[in-house]
């Protein structure tokens, strides 16, 4: 059975940069380095001002995407650290287990670095945007291939992070973050296009980098499983499982904060994934401690024996992880309180926060802004690839683009995608404001 191996799978090599791969660097290691260029991006701060479960809530102990994917970082950290002790005489001697642990992290923190204003809610308002579009015979999807036009009805936050990892930040269209081989495959939860997406339409590459992603995994050695398609680099399962610990346990942290849930119920699933309440907890109960530090207590001791956990279940699949084929999620094949708490975590957010009238509305509000905005940049893109020209209103419009404005020379795929970064950039407090100022709504400065 053909399996990848760890001197491949951790190569430090950096996709166009002219300097090329070293082992040696002082300070910082190239791993390191990913993951500044991550924490340094303007569209990893944007992140601050993105929604992660509840939309532009005043809280401010409501997770956004940035919290988020710092708590998930963390996480993922220290899976990869576990990790790296437990295989240290199995990987190269150039690879610490602090690599591994920030290779991990820097994945983490750009897990999320392609999600669009309004989080799942705007991925699915920019699919069904396109959609209509094609049934309404507005014409604006004529003339792009079959998988361009797939592409377009399935924006997809994971692909659009990809393109923005190795196109568009930093060194735009000319490597993006140069970020090394290792990170860019551990980042890559989907590693296939939208032809693999399934019913879920989850991928993790748009036709316009899928000569990066065959490239990324030719350096690292991932085994082909089909045309265009790839198996995950091993340490994308604790990115994944790192992702999976933070938002079904802080979710239930946001739902108490909002009055959503019942301390009681979140208590008792924390307290049951945890194998039990911490050491000083009854102390913390006796002297009046807030709800707040109490669950924070409580969520601390979950996510540690879901690390240990998660880094033992790592171990023991090696094999599998390393010969692509494990089926199973990691958090599937850990103690089952642990998988069981993960689970009801997440259906309880499926049926009590999700649901929840406010968040409802705010998504049904997330449709139309987006709706305006694709109307109007897609609608100038598409006159000016067409016409060569541009209405006064269109020139308005595209103005706004600045540098990424489209040229009638390139194709109109092309086009729309540099409409789409600028879209799917913006944070929820922009995209309100400037759908609201395209609907008529001035305002002085």
């Amino acid at each position: 059975m053909k399996s990848m191996t760890w001197e491949r799978l951790l190569d430090p090599i950096r996709l166009h940069d002219p300097r090329g791969a070293t082992r040696d660097e002082v300070g910082r290691s190239p791993f390191h380095k990913d993951h500044d260029r991550i924490v340094f991006a303007g569209s990893f701060r944007r992140l601050g001002r993105k929604t992660q479960v509840h939309p532009l809530t005043d809280n401010d102990h409501i997770h956004t995407r940035l919290t988020h994917s710092l708590e998930v970082g963390c996480v993922g950290r220290s899976l990869g650290m576990s990790v790296g002790e437990l295989l240290r005489d199995r990987l190269p001697e150039w690879i610490t287990p602090a690599d591994l642990g920030v290779i991990v992290q820097a994945a983490c923190l750009g897990h999320d670095i392609g999600n669009p204003p309004f989080g799942h809610a705007g991925e699915y308002a920019i699919r069904d945007w396109f959609k209509s579009a094609e049934n309404s015979g507005s014409g604006l999807l004529d003339g792009l291939s079959d998988l361009e036009r797939q592409d377009l009805l399935t924006y997809e936050g994971n692909a659009q992070g990809f393109r923005i990892v190795t196109q568009v930040e930093y060194n735009q269209f000319r490597g993006g973050m140069r970020l090394t081989a290792a990170t860019l495959g551990t980042l890559l939860k989907y590693p296939w296009t939208v032809t693999h997406g399934g019913q879920a339409g989850k991928f993790g590459c748009y036709q316009s980098e899928l000569p990066l992603l065959t490239q990324v995994a030719d350096h690292l050695g991932l085994i082909a499983q089909g045309e265009h398609r790839w198996c995950r680099h091993p340490l994308a399962w604790l990115v994944e499982a790192a992702d999976d610990i933070c938002y079904a346990l802080l979710d239930l942290e946001d739902g108490v904060e909002m009055d959503i849930l019942g301390f009681d119920e979140v208590a008792e699933i924390l307290t049951q994934i945890a194998g039990g309440e911490p050491v000083d907890y009854a102390d913390m109960k006796r002297d009046g401690v807030s709800q707040r530090r109490r669950i924070a207590a409580l969520r601390g001791a979950a996510m540690e024996r879901a690390v240990t956990d998660v880094g033992r279940v790592f171990v023991a699949h090696e094999s599998e992880l390393l010969a692509g084929s494990l089926r199973d999620d990691l958090l599937e094949l850990c103690h089952p309180d642990l998988d069981w708490g993960v689970k009801l975590a997440k259906e309880l957010a499926r049926k009590r926060i999700f649901c929840n009238t406010r968040k409802a509305k705010l998504e049904i509000g997330a449709y139309t802004t987006l709706g305006i905005l694709l109307e109007a940049f897609i609608g100038a893109a598409h006159e000016l690839h067409y016409t060569g020209r541009s209405s006064f209103k269109h020139q308005r419009v595209l103005a706004l683009i600045g540098e990424n404005t489209p040229r009638q020379s390139w194709s109109l795929y092309t086009s729309y995608r540099r409409m789409l970064d600028f879209i799917g950039g913006m944070t929820d407090h922009y995209a309100v404001d400037l759908a609201q100022e395209m609907g008529g709504r001035l305002r002085g400065e």
